[in-house]
């Protein structure tokens, strides 16, 4: 039987961080992976071209982050984006700063980042296996003993349980850690998909489809009540609504379509303009061109591949001269421009969410340490944790901080 200090279970970015920490500080290191590849989901992650981290400082970075950012205050303390950016760098990772505070390597490849983690990790002296899908984690008198994987019990003092969540279940994860954690007694929070693409009733947004919105607001509404709402970028898809501001507003709606309620989405295509400027602006245009068509100056207002569709919404003669637009269409134009509403029916599955909501609650965690308070000797680390947060690389690095300090600890 195969002896080791620490063995990693998972060799996505939480578990390398974790072993390569641990591997620095003279500890003999094993890494468990299931697939036959490490990183699977790092190589895809921002479509493959890596959002490394988010330049924020702690106070604001937690809080993008739920349901209980501060739990990672000692984390991030330990091990922040400076931290990653420099170790990258070490290995020949160069980073570019973008808008939103997003980094990422100005090769624009994941892969880049991928290699110089693993570099990294073997240099500092710990071995991976691939291939070796974990079926138990033994313990001896509420302490960690070992461990058993692929028929083979291997004995280690200390286990970092890093095996991910749900989202992408090809890549890997695919919730076996919730089990293992369960089997010995964790609590976990039901595992949700989280930062997802929404699909909607109708036939607006496939008649969309393609088409990219940028510098426009999202509202979610519950029950007809606002419960959120995101400014930035999204995309229409054949089923509905994708891109940032969707994702980002994702963990609202799919909590409450999992309640039964009613939700909806609203775009402000205008965000920068109230109803009176808006409406001013309206007056303007139509009386600027008063015997061409309405028709032919929604463009002015909308991007062309949305206009057909705003005829139909609209439900009045588009084909009628501007000064012949009355107050009370004004006013369905503006209310259009202001409130362009999609009745969401259901969230898309774990293959299209880009992390998992839930997970171990960190109410059986030490903060400090990321050691369970039930198991000596187990930690935990990254996305199995319930944890996660918005888009903008703020979940990657909560894999980085929190593996670091299990990795430490």
């Amino acid at each position: 039987m195969s002896t080791y200090d620490l063995i990693v279970i998972g060799a996505g970015p939480a578990g390398l961080l974790a072993a390569g920490r641990a591997a620095e500080l003279g500890k003999k290191v094993l890494v468990l992976e299931k697939m036959r590849q490490e990183g699977r989901k790092l190589l895809i992650t921002g479509k493959g071209q890596c959002n490394i981290t988010n330049d924020a400082p702690i106070g604001e970075f937690i809080k993008h982050v739920y349901p209980n950012g501060r739990f990672l205050k000692h984390a991030f303390s330990s091990f922040y984006n400076k931290d990653i950016l420099s170790l990258l760098n070490q290995y020949g990772v160069h980073t570019s700063l973008e808008r939103g505070g997003r980094y990422f390597p100005t090769s624009r490849e994941s892969a880049d980042v991928l290699a110089a983690l693993l570099q990294w990790v073997k240099e500092k002296g710990a071995s991976i296996q691939c291939g070796m899908r974990v079926e138990q984690i033994l313990t001896e008198q509420k302490r960690v003993s070992g461990l058993k994987a692929n028929g083979q019990l291997f004995h280690c003092q200390k286990i970092v349980l890093a095996s991910g969540g749900k989202s992408y279940p090809a890549t890997g994860s695919n919730g076996e850690g919730y089990q293992l954690a369960q089997a010995l007694g964790h609590t976990i929070e039901k595992a949700r998909p989280a930062l997802v693409p929404l699909e909607t009733t109708a036939d607006i947004a496939p008649q969309l489809q393609g088409l990219n919105l940028k510098n426009v607001q999202a509202n979610v509404w519950i029950n007809g009540k606002k419960a959120g709402d995101a400014f930035g970028e999204m995309i229409f898809t054949h089923f509905g609504l994708s891109g940032p501001i969707i994702l980002t507003l994702s963990r609202i709606a799919v909590a409450a379509l999992q309640q039964k309620d009613k939700v909806e989405v609203s775009i402000d295509l205008k965000p920068g303009l109230d109803d009176i400027k808006l409406d001013k602006r309206l007056i303007r245009d139509l009386n600027d061109h008063g015997k061409k068509k309405l028709v032919n100056i929604l463009k002015y207002w909308l991007p062309m591949s949305m206009v057909p569709v705003f005829i139909k919404l609209l439900g009045f003669d588009p084909e009628k001269e501007c000064h012949q637009v009355n107050s009370k269409e004004r006013k369905k134009i503006r209310y259009l421009l202001k409130n362009l509403v999609f009745t969401i029916s259901n969230h898309r599955s774990f293959k299209e969410a880009i992390i998992t909501s839930g997970g171990i609650i960190t109410q059986e965690i030490k903060a400090k340490s990321m050691e369970s308070k039930i198991i000596g000797g187990l930690y935990f680390a990254g996305e199995i944790i319930d944890v996660d947060a918005e888009t903008g690389g703020y979940n990657l690095q909560i894999a980085y901080s929190t593996g670091w300090l299990a990795g430490q600890s």
